[in-house]
């Protein structure tokens, strides 16, 4: 049976992660509140920001940068647009 979770960012009951996807408190928080229809759409966001901005995920300032817009993303809704994004 599937986890369900209130999901901060699309404001409803969602069907839950399985485990957390990132390290940390950070990680945990998503892993409470975020459902994988959201997580989804933040790896969708994140690659589209990763291409734009030609990032390195390898790069630790690039990483640092990602990881303050996927927090922004979900919880916020205030992550950098991306040009030529069409949703």
């Amino acid at each position: 049976m599937s986890r369900v979770v209130f999901c901060e960012n699309l404001k409803k009951d969602a069907e839950g992660l399985d485990f957390a996807p990132w390290p940390g408190e950070l990680g945990q928080r998503i892993y409470r509140s975020i459902s994988k229809e959201a997580w989804q759409s933040w790896l969708e966001y994140q690659t589209a920001l990763i291409n734009e901005n030609r990032l390195s995920p390898m790069d630790p300032k690039h990483r640092k940068y990602l990881a303050e817009q996927m927090e922004k993303y979900l919880f916020e809704g205030t992550a950098d647009k991306v040009v030529g994004l069409t949703p």
